[in-house]
């Protein structure tokens, strides 16, 4: 059985979880003294939405891992601290993991504004980082090589099906105009100037363009000036509740996008569809890493574990689960190649070699950048469906223009 140990300090929920041995299955049953793997997530605060979900992805992966004879013939168990959404706590966390904890590999934590710091804890230590969600470019600047990103491609390619598609419209049903408003963030903001940088050239105009900070709560005021812009086309560089926040605000003053493409809200499955209404859902893209739907290797087991434990629809497995598990799949790839827990023998075959993973295929640069592409999503009737590529998506239509709010 799936065993949490939960420590609680304060108010704050969690601040070291451990999940430990899981139960045996068909193979044989590890043995020894557990191989432990450490991680800070932000269980509390700004982030803890996705933050949950990675450790939630994490623990299914260990329930998994064990029952398939754990690593290296031994158990496998992840402890896990809660930073609060906060840069000084991650810090102080993975130093504590590395140095006094001592755990025997890590994995990394959730959006790259904690990645920035956490990761360069890793590779002062000179130990393998593999992180669920850390695009930002200013992660890959640094040139670590002890640091790789689990995801399909980084933050200034997320949305590149989504220009594609936006461009490649007749010309007569392509939007003359879109509004690039996005919070001040590693991640989103480099999603954003991607998209402004891929439609360079295709007549749709940026008539309006934003950089909000990150405690912004009110967005009347984004949202009128983008309405005055007379914008057809709206891509947000959103987490979660900005994202919220500025459907809300659309819909209050009455300013319907034919278009709308947010980053990371609309992932969030029921959390979204119920922050803004399911109806008003219908048409807003977003891009994604992955698809419950995908037939690669084990993602069926993890959807059917992962609902299992969490006693969630397959239309409720969040994507930034299904990255938390990917990272570790990426790790457990490499130890089991090298037959050791070496920190440079993982990091040198992570460079040399592709890791199949629930998001399909990765493979990397030399910086830890990954070299693929993600899926373009669109929510339809209630539900969230692959629009692009045609060969993995689960809709065969794509809504083209955003209904009124409702």
């Amino acid at each position: 059985m799936l065993k949490l140990g939960l420590a609680l300090v304060g108010p704050a929920l969690a601040l070291a979880l451990l999940v430990s041995q899981g139960t045996a299955g068909t193979t044989a049953k590890p043995k020894g003294a557990p191989i432990v793997i450490g991680t800070s997530l932000p269980l509390t605060g700004r982030f803890s939405e996705p933050g949950t979900a990675a450790a939630r992805g994490y623990a299914t992966w260990v329930k998994m891992t064990n029952n398939r004879g754990g690593l290296l013939g031994r158990p496998v168990s992840i402890r896990i601290k809660d930073d609060g959404s906060d840069q000084n706590t991650v810090v102080s966390d993975y130093n504590r993991l590395i140095t006094q904890d001592k755990v025997d590999l890590l994995l990394g934590t959730f959006s790259s504004l904690l990645n920035l710091p956490a990761a360069a804890v890793a590779e002062r230590n000179r130990k393998v980082y593999v992180c669920p969600a850390c695009g930002s470019p200013r992660l890959f600047d640094r040139k670590y090589t002890y640091f790789f990103f689990s995801q399909p491609a980084t933050a200034p390619h997320q949305a590149d099906l989504f220009s594609a598609w936006l461009k490649g419209l007749p010309r007569a049903k392509r939007p003359k105009s879109i509004a690039l408003p996005t919070q001040d963030d590693p991640f989103t903001k480099p999603v954003i100037d991607g998209v402004k940088d891929r439609l360079a050239g295709s007549g749709i105009d940026v008539v309006y363009s934003t950089v909000y900070p990150p405690d912004t709560t009110n967005f009347d005021s984004i949202a009128n000036a983008i309405k005055s812009s007379g914008a057809e086309a709206v891509a947000t560089g959103t987490v979660f509740e900005d994202g919220v926040g500025l459907v809300r605000a659309f819909k209050r003053i009455g300013y319907n996008p034919k278009v709308l493409f947010q980053t990371t809200a609309p992932t969030l499955g029921k959390e979204y569809s119920k922050a803004v209404g399911v109806k008003n859902t219908e048409g807003i893209f977003y891009a994604v890493s992955w698809s419950s739907a995908a037939k690669y290797p084990l993602n069926q087991a993890f959807v059917k574990a992962y609902t299992s434990r969490w006693k969630v629809p397959v239309q409720e497995v969040p994507e930034d689960a299904a990255d938390g598990f990917a990272s570790a799949q990426v790790l457990e790839k490499a130890v089991r190649a090298v037959g050791s827990l070496d920190q440079d023998k993982l990091k040198d075959y992570l460079h040399s070699h592709r890791v199949m993973t629930i998001l399909g295929p990765l493979r990397w640069d030399q910086y830890g950048a990954p070299q693929g592409s993600f899926l373009l999503a669109q929510w339809q009737k209630g539900k969230p469906e692959i629009v692009l590529p045609k060969k993995v998506a689960t809709s065969k239509k794509i809504v083209m223009t955003k209904p009124r709010w409702r």
